[in-house]
């Protein structure tokens, strides 16, 4: 019994040596490197936008026309009223932009937008005074105003100092 109370004793004094060994370590853990975000201006973009677009000239005033023969009865004439111009305007822009090497500043990019218009729409409504042949329609002969749609496509080149960008922009325009 002695030899199994001398043997317990040896084997309890070596398990406990062994164990102290592999305690954990109260040092705190190294530091992690964060990087500081660049900011770019590099990247496609897109957008929709909605508005009321008018025309700021002050005409008020109507323009009588007589309507020859044979395309209405004699003494038949058309009156046009000058119309304000204005409606609603939408649309959407769609582009990309490219900065070299972020935090050098210059910028290129591209742009198109293309946009709806109801401008003037009703400018060619005429007041008939008598009759017109069959198969006739009478129009303003100043011309037609109305604008349906309009876009434009344009080239970007800036410089950007962090969040801001200053740049100038060119291209062409459609409608």
């Amino acid at each position: 019994m002695t030899k199994l109370l001398a043997s317990l004793a040896a084997f309890t004094a070596l398990t406990a040596a062994a164990s102290a060994a592999d305690l954990p370590r109260r040092a705190p853990p190294p530091p992690i490197f964060t990087p500081v975000p660049v900011f770019t201006w590099t990247g496609a973009y897109f957008g929709i936008n909605a508005g009321y677009a008018f025309d700021a000239s002050s005409r008020s005033n109507s323009s009588v026309f007589g309507v020859p023969a044979p395309y209405a009865a004699v003494g038949t004439t058309a009156t046009f009223r000058d119309r304000s111009q204005d409606g609603f305007s939408g649309g959407a822009q769609v582009g990309y932009n490219y900065q070299f090497t972020p935090g050098s500043g210059v910028v290129v990019g591209i742009e198109a937008d293309a946009q709806y218009l109801d401008f003037g729409r009703n400018r060619n409504n005429a007041f008939i005074n008598g009759a017109v042949a069959p198969g006739y329609y009478v129009t303003d002969p100043r011309g037609l105003s109305s604008l349906d749609y309009f876009g434009t496509v344009r080239g970007r080149l800036g410089y950007a100092f962090d969040r801001t960008l200053v740049y100038g922009t060119g291209g062409f325009a459609y409608g």
